[in-house]
């Protein structure tokens, strides 16, 4: 037997073995399922188990990279200490791992998953999200929404179109993560198919709100979905207090109470509950005392932190600059202006995106660019470059 042969053979047998060692209501790794054919799937030399290469895909596709200029909630503070989406999804995915551990889950599914959940948010955190669901809704086209966008990113915009070949589960993880949307239980659509799948991501950019209905297909699936907002909740008001948009005595005593009143406290009691109501069911739950405090803080983060008079005000600026952008690139792409970057971009997408709706175009551009590169490019195009006395 030749050597390949011998570790090829050894790495599907550890698969097995891994597999009977997971919960019962774990995904299995044998039950990973590509949406296309994998290419030269005969020819490549590969140890890694199919989520592990849904974990490598994700971490090296752009999109990955371009987590370490897009904010998180607080979009215009200037400092080292202010949550980046980088560092968010690497706590999501810390700390939906250390759930999945604790629940005897599919480490590797849960990585992929955390990893890759938000590699569609737009620059600007959702004050851009917003702008451009405003914008296809004016453009005729559908809505917008990060979680579908971020399937459509690893899916169908990467490597100029071609994409990656990424898990169904996965893929899946992603779509239905939305962190804005808590709910006291969590359970797997288990009968979920690739049909129903592909379905629910057209409806997402096609059907209003239809993002706030979904339901995992995996236990581990729900797993990053509250990994998100234990992840965010604690960080978010942190980060409001160092800003100073925020006291420690301004959190609802009834909160503090149940969950402490700092972002380690919070993730252990949030986390600690979770688990203790969680092991070996087929579903994720809170405690009652602990779901009603989360909800509590989950609205007064809303009301006190993201709609601060201050961010409201310096968002509606934001929100500005990304729908004035939308309007110019729609008008470069409509009129082929051959030294636009986004008639560049377009043009080095592969055939069969050429046909794609210019307002999906100009969503998909600006929804890849960083808070800096929008920044830069709306100076570039609405303020007046200044010159000496001679051109």
């Amino acid at each position: 037997m030749k050597e390949e042969e011998r570790i090829i053979k050894n790495t599907i047998k550890r698969t097995k073995e891994y597999d009977r060692t997971l919960s019962p209501y774990a995904c299995k790794t044998s039950e990973c399922q590509k949406l296309r054919k994998e290419e030269n799937e005969h020819e490549e030399f590969d140890i890694r188990w199919p989520f592990e290469e849904d974990i490598d895909r994700i971490l090296y596709c752009k999109s990955y990279q371009r987590y370490t200029d897009k904010t998180q909630a607080l979009s215009f503070f200037q400092s080292a200490h202010i949550s980046k989406r980088s560092i968010h999804v690497q706590w999501v995915s810390r700390i939906a791992r250390q759930i999945g551990k604790g629940l005897n889950l599919n480490l590797d599914l849960i990585e992929a998953a955390a990893l890759g959940h938000d590699l569609g948010h737009t620059p600007y955190g959702h004050v851009g999200e917003r702008a451009l669901n405003e914008k296809l809704q004016e453009a005729g086209f559908g809505y917008f929404c990060h979680n579908a966008n971020s399937v459509r990113n690893i899916l169908y915009l990467e490597r100029n179109g071609k994409g990656y070949n990424v898990s169904l589960q996965v893929l899946d993880a992603i779509l239905c993560h939305n962190g804005e949307m808590l709910s006291k239980k969590y359970e797997p659509d288990r009968k979920k198919t690739k049909e129903q799948f592909l379905q629910e991501y057209h409806d997402c950019w096609h059907k209003e709100n239809a993002s706030l209905d979904l339901k995992p297909m995996t236990l581990e699936g729900c797993v990053v979905r509250i990994s998100d907002v234990i992840s965010y909740i604690g960080k978010d008001i942190e980060d409001a207090m160092s800003v100073g948009i925020l006291q420690k005595e301004d959190l609802p005593e009834k909160v503090v109470k149940v969950l402490g009143d700092n972002n380690k406290s919070i993730m252990n009691k949030l986390i600690g509950d979770l688990m203790i109501h969680s092991y070996q069911k087929p579903y994720l739950r809170f405690s009652h005392e602990v779901f009603e405090a989360l909800s509590t803080l989950l609205s007064f983060l809303g009301e006190k932190v993201h709609h601060h008079p201050v961010l409201e005000k310096e968002n509606a600026k934001l929100s500005r600059m990304v729908k004035e952008l939308f309007d110019v690139y729609l008008e470069e792409l409509e009129n082929n202006d051959q030294d636009s970057n986004i008639v560049k971009f377009k043009s080095k997408m592969i055939e069969s995106y050429q046909n794609t709706p210019n307002p999906l175009i100009v969503s998909d551009y600006l929804s890849m660019m960083t808070d800096t590169y929008v920044l830069n490019d709306y100076e570039s195009k609405f303020l007046p470059i200044l010159h000496g006395e001679k051109l």
